[in-house]
């Protein structure tokens, strides 16, 4: 659950420095995210989609939150919990519900659902499946910034079950090792696939106190503040930019749903009055709204207003994806590799990375 808090983040550099705007639109964002997830969640269950469908609903303050800090030089990679990521660098509901709908029109033509949604050109590279797969990834995207000399860094997010992978670990070696300008995000909901944090990992204090064995800055956030969200990643954003070190930052939010929504075990290993708890107390999007209309910036019409437009945005993102021709047999040769899809010569001797 979100860790309580006496300071205001309000009043961080970071965020005094937003505008009305920009205020509105972190509150849009996350909205837009969480009616984006109801109404996949209604075509899941009405058998238009196949696969898995992990939701962020309840989490969407992290990435609304981490994202709204990036440069161009900044990049971002996670796991299979990919939605709310993908529509904070800026990809549009259509061409995510169409990728889950598993249509041509899909930001990965339809053939990586919705656990791998891409957008290279937003500097985002996933959406991976496999348990912490990604975090070695995040490495090596924020590695090739320090080798490029680019001054940015790379934000990978994992949930808390990831934190006891061998790959997690290793990465963490190599990022304080070596001093990568990574900022390693565990969106900590608390249960893993269904295992409270509890009974499934060795701690003292928190999750990202393990940064001390490898020498790392590390920091544990509240997930239902964006506010804190934004001045603590902030710091560890400008550490990686400005001294090339990693951090890792502990962000402690919770799901409404289960891992997916084939967790048919959702209800059981919580209660149903922690849900409620969180729902009517720690809800990122009404926490944010009472404050923006305690600043002035929302009315409740206007307030009312963003979440009417964001839900018939998802709604049409729905008809969209319904109406989208499906990939063709032909198109299961496509998209292996870059070499055959440009005709390259290395794709006429079937050596394409061996070639001497």
């Amino acid at each position: 659950m979100p860790s309580a808090t006496t300071l205001d983040f309000a009043t961080a550099a970071i965020n005094q420095s937003l505008t009305t705007a920009e205020k509105i639109g972190l509150f849009s964002l996350m909205v837009r995210i969480r009616r984006f997830e109801q109404t996949a969640l209604k075509h899941y269950n009405g058998g238009k989609m196949g696969g898995f469908l992990h939701l962020y609903i309840g989490q969407e303050a992290v990435a609304a939150g981490t994202i709204s800090l990036r440069g161009p030089d900044d990049h971002f990679i996670t796991a299979y919990r990919d939605h709310g990521h993908a529509l904070a660098v800026g990809m549009g509901m259509d061409e995510c519900m169409a990728e889950m709908f598993g249509k041509q029109s899909g930001c990965s033509k339809g053939k990586g659902g919705s656990m791998h949604f891409f957008a290279p050109d937003k500097n985002f590279w996933g959406g991976h499946g496999i348990v912490a797969g990604q975090t070695p990834l995040g490495l090596g995207l924020a590695f090739g910034l320090k080798y490029l000399g680019r001054p940015g860094c790379c934000l990978c997010y994992l949930g808390d079950g990831a934190v006891n992978q061998g790959a997690f670990h290793e990465s963490l070696n190599l990022s304080g090792l070596f001093e990568i300008p990574v900022v390693f995000v565990i969106e900590n909901n608390g249960y893993s696939m269904g295992t409270s944090q509890q009974r499934s990992s060795a701690y003292a204090g928190c999750l990202a106190q393990r940064a001390d064995a490898y020498g790392i800055a590390w920091d544990v956030i509240d997930g239902s503040d964006i506010y804190e969200v934004r001045a603590k990643t902030q710091i560890a954003m400008e550490r990686a930019r400005n001294e090339s070190k990693p951090t890792l930052l502990e962000i402690d939010t919770y799901r409404y749903y289960g891992h997916s929504v084939a967790d048919a075990n959702a209800k059981k290993y919580r209660t149903p009055e922690e849900i409620e708890n969180y729902k009517q107390n720690h809800d990122p999007i009404i926490l944010y709204r009472r404050r923006l209309i305690t600043e002035g910036v929302l009315t409740d019409e206007s307030a009312d207003a963003i979440n009417t437009a964001a839900a018939a945005e998802a709604a049409a993102s729905a008809i969209f994806a319904e109406q989208s021709p499906p990939p063709t047999i032909a198109d299961i040769s496509t998209d292996v590799y870059w070499e055959t899809d440009h005709n390259t010569p290395a794709s006429r001797i079937g050596r394409h990375f061996f070639n001497s």
